[in-house]
């Protein structure tokens, strides 16, 4: 009941915002009930009235009122299941986007630590499944609760000698059935991470379907999800099994309850003292009594499912950012960025040691060295992807987190060797968050060398390209990608080897365009081949997190041997 009061708790500020809907639905639920019980207490005037007292005005009335009583009772059941839908429905349309809203601002490192797939699976499945609590479970709790007072009611009023030997049996169902309840909240559990498995193995799947295919390794991806979805329906048939049960108990139970009914009440019809009219009313009621209580446990049953599924929903949306948002706003100009003795660590892997580097208004700023040196983690710090472990860093003197991240980022153009693209149009890409302006776009492509061979596509800029851009080649995607951070007109650029999928003419004329580009800008350049950073003002040679030089390119080649190295390395 616990887990239930919580669930419920949670969802209370959603559902004091459909007030007036949850009215409707409750006088729907009212002459549903209503509807019913007063079905059975009907019986009694059918058989005593019409059948053996043989009354002819009960004959000619009571018809009409069983039409008004079920068209009342299956009016209010429309009008209970349309309320409670919409209500379902709008909630479930909520949390979507409060759940990605909230995820869009968590960090980086949230991302990494969790698969896509299983985030997918917990905004899809897992809501889908709490969606059952506000359009089924809670107003069938609600219907099946007024019924069974109605029905206990008429009961009661029939026969309250009768009524205690018939319920009297079901506190006995309570044992069992919160045992299932149990068993049945952990295969909930197990079997929403399994989906969320699935989801992620699929996920996998479908974006490495290149590699997979030239490996020949189809049949082995296809053995892994085979393992995960037999795992998943083993838990799907140990889920059938226990909701399965409680029909099963209660039947038993219920028979017990009418088995004595019987008992009692066919010696009292025989020796006079209650009417076959009032007997088969109070048997009637009793029989449909049953069949919600017999409901309520079902759906108790299935209301672990959901509320396995809402914690982890709500663990989303209480999740929380380990990069703490600043206030402040970065100034017009940038004139200087420095990073005092930053240290950066990933959970037990140490990939910057104590860094200090600085770099002002127009300096070209180049990162060398072997992969792992933590080049882009000292870039991923500027970014505030990741917060130093220690030390700080400082834009105009002001520590980096007391900036904004929407006035960071802004300020920051980053292209990278891995390009995305988006499924929309050529000119929502290069202008990706901002309002598109055509000349504008234009512009940004032909500055990055990407106009020509947009023009010749179907709608020129316009036109749509495909998820992750496979409509086209390496290179245009690319230069797409440096057309983007041109668009924005950052005030530090960074290029994390943003030529390397380009041949050498189409690199040469972007590196043209580039000179020209960061003449006003603080540019970061990581670089592998040494022949893109030779008009540096300054080489940071990177090793083990660690910086091994500092200089332009003619004061490493006289003084650092590693530097040497690398070159003596490229040139064989």
């Amino acid at each position: 009941m616990k887990g239930i009061h919580n669930t419920l708790s949670r969802f209370y500020p959603f559902f004091k915002d459909y007030i007036p809907y949850f009215v409707f639905a409750i006088i729907g639920m009212l002459f549903s009930s209503g509807g019913t019980a007063l079905s059975a207490y009907l019986v009694k005037p059918l058989l005593d009235e019409i059948f053996i007292a043989k009354d002819i005005t009960m004959l000619h009335f009571l018809p009409y009122l069983i039409i008004v009583v079920y068209a009342a009772k299956e009016g209010g059941r429309y009008t209970q299941a349309y309320y409670t839908a919409y209500i379902g429905q709008d909630i479930i349309r909520r949390l979507r986007d409060m759940i990605l809203k909230n995820m869009l601002t968590l960090d980086i490192a949230f991302f990494h630590e969790y698969r896509n797939g299983e985030l997918i699976s917990r905004n899809t499945n897992d809501v889908e499944r709490v969606k059952s609590v506000v359009s089924n479970i809670i107003p069938e709790l609600l219907r099946e609760s007024f019924t069974i007072v109605g029905l206990v009611c008429v009961v009661i009023y029939q026969n309250p000698k009768l009524a205690f030997f018939a319920l009297i049996i079901m506190p006995l169902a309570i044992y069992p059935l919160s045992k299932l309840a149990k068993r049945m909240k952990k295969i909930s559990r197990a079997s929403q991470e399994k989906i969320s498995d699935i989801t992620a193995k699929l996920s996998e799947i479908f974006n490495n379907i290149e590699i997979i295919q030239a490996n020949n390794a189809q049949p082995y991806e296809h053995k892994l999800f085979e393992i995960e979805n037999q795992k998943y329906f083993k838990l799907t048939m140990k889920s059938v099994k226990v909701s399965e049960l409680v029909s099963p108990v209660m039947e038993t139970l219920g028979s017990i309850g009418v088995a004595v009914v019987i008992l009692v009440g066919g010696r009292e019809v025989i020796e006079g003292e209650m009417s076959v009219g009032g007997f088969f009313s109070f048997l009637t009621a009793l029989f449909m009594l049953y069949t919600p209580i017999k409901r309520i446990s079902g759906l108790y049953n299935r209301m672990q499912d959901a509320i396995v599924a809402s914690e982890r929903i709500f663990f989303l949306l209480d999740k929380q950012s380990s990069i703490i948002d600043g206030t402040r706003t970065i100034a017009d100009k940038i004139e200087h960025v420095s990073f005092n003795n930053v240290s950066l660590h990933y959970d037990e892997k140490q990939a910057l040691h104590n860094i200090s580097v600085e770099a002002h208004y127009g300096e070209h700023i180049a990162l060398i060295g072997d992969s792992g040196g933590g080049k882009s983690s000292l870039m991923n710090m500027l970014m505030r992807f990741y917060d130093p472990s220690s030390g700080a860093i400082f834009i105009n003197g002001i520590d980096l987190r007391e900036y904004s991240l929407q006035s960071l980022r802004e300020s920051i153009a980053m292209v990278t060797q891995r390009v995305y693209i988006f499924h929309d149009s050529v000119a929502a890409n290069v202008a990706y968050g901002k309002k598109i302006d055509e000349n504008r776009v234009i512009e940004a492509l032909i500055k990055a060398n990407a106009y020509d061979f947009i023009s010749l596509l179907p709608e020129g800029i316009y036109t749509h390209l495909d998820e992750f851009g496979d409509n086209l080649s390496g290179g245009q995607r690319q230069r797409i990608a440096i057309a983007r951070a041109i668009y924005s007109d950052p005030k530090i650029l960074i290029l994390d080897e943003a030529t390397s999928a380009l041949d050498s003419q189409s690199e040469q004329k972007i590196t043209d365009a580039l000179e020209n580009l960061i003449k006003d800008k603080i540019t970061f350049v990581i670089a592998h081949r040494l022949s893109t950073i030779k008009k540096a003002d300054k080489i940071i040679l990177l090793k083990h997190g660690k910086i091994q030089a500092v200089g332009s390119d003619a004061e490493l080649k006289l003084s650092s041997t590693e530097y040497l190295k690398l070159k003596g390395l490229q040139a064989d």
